[in-house]
């Protein structure tokens, strides 16, 4: 039995004329495309059927034309010139893109970023976008090129511009709250199940703030934004989310903030830029952009953000 490892390789450059021959019917034609002469084409033609052992070809006439062997053989090789085709022209339109990578956390992602990244593709057709998760807690292998990035602003051998306010307000659904509430103040909350993003002190700060001291803070602990969400959204509990990463939600009528007071954490979200690694003129337009984007959305009031009645806390 021949093997496959022992079977000489195809003659490329034969199959490339056939498959030209067949594609338009005509010796001249092949030739054309393929900017060779007609007769460097018939003798292609002729070095294929004598690696193939099959005659691909026919007379008719004064016409040369597929034979039902070579019917069958074009339709097989020309789903895989589609594919070399399209391989080539993907790679191609890729080495044309300017390439930039944004570094996020799951939440800004999915809530902030991604509904808007569009209108920046649109804008900017010629820069390519990736996006991908920035490296947690203290990020010391990030290598995007950008990074938006949760905490002080302070991050070691890194530029860092304020982008997002990160202060949190309780939110639930609109069907939790019928079920738990209603929620005219702050400790009729203490007696509702709560969600826990990261740790229980943020709900313990909150209703600090507001001058009541819960029994207990009960409720499951998530271990960040994007499951506390989640959790929101299976009606566990009322979490604690930043607003401009539910604006989708909360526009769409998912969820509800009952009451507007805030717990500003000190923690925020900002923009940064590696200071050893100056940004190309590309991620210096995504930055602006970003930038811009931010300014836009902090300058809209929270009640059309929301669209929900609120009760003061």
């Amino acid at each position: 039995m021949i093997s496959e490892r022992d079977t000489p390789e195809p003659p490329l450059r034969a199959i490339r004329a056939f498959e030209a021959f067949a594609q338009h019917g005509s010796i001249a034609d092949a030739a054309a495309e393929l900017n060779i002469t007609p007769s460097a084409v018939s003798h292609q033609l002729h070095l294929l059927e004598s690696y193939i052992q099959t005659p691909l070809t026919m007379r008719k006439g004064r016409s040369l034309c597929l034979t039902d062997e070579g019917r069958d053989y074009y339709r097989s090789i020309h789903t895989a010139f589609t594919v070399l085709r399209s391989a080539t022209r993907q790679a191609q339109e890729r080495a044309t893109l300017t390439q930039v990578t944004v570094g996020v956390t799951g939440l800004l992602g999915t809530g902030w970023l991604l509904p808007r990244l569009g209108r920046f593709m649109r804008e900017h057709p010629d820069i390519g976008i990736n996006v991908v998760y920035a490296m947690h807690g203290t990020y010391p292998s990030d290598s995007a090129d950008l990074s938006i990035r949760f905490g002080a602003g302070r991050w070691p051998g890194c530029q860092a511009t304020r982008l997002l306010a990160g202060a949190v307000v309780p939110v639930c659904t609109p069907a939790f709250a019928d079920r738990h509430g209603p929620f005219k103040h702050a400790r009729d909350l203490a007696q509702a199940p709560l969600v826990h993003d990261g740790d229980r002190a943020r709900w313990a700060a909150w209703f600090a703030q507001a001058g009541v001291r819960p029994e207990r803070l009960n409720g499951p602990l998530l271990e960040d934004a994007q499951l506390t969400l989640g959790a929101v959204l299976a009606d566990l509990g009322v979490g604690l989310m930043r607003l401009a990463l539910i604006e989708g939600e909360l526009a769409a009528g998912r969820l509800t903030q009952p009451f507007e007071q805030r717990l500003d954490t000190g923690l925020d979200y900002y923009l940064c830029v590696r200071e050893e690694d100056p940004p190309t003129e590309a991620a210096t337009r995504l930055a602006e952009w970003i930038l811009a984007e931010s300014t836009a959305i902090s300058a809209v009031p929270t009640a059309r953000r929301a669209e929900r009645p609120r009760h003061s806390g």
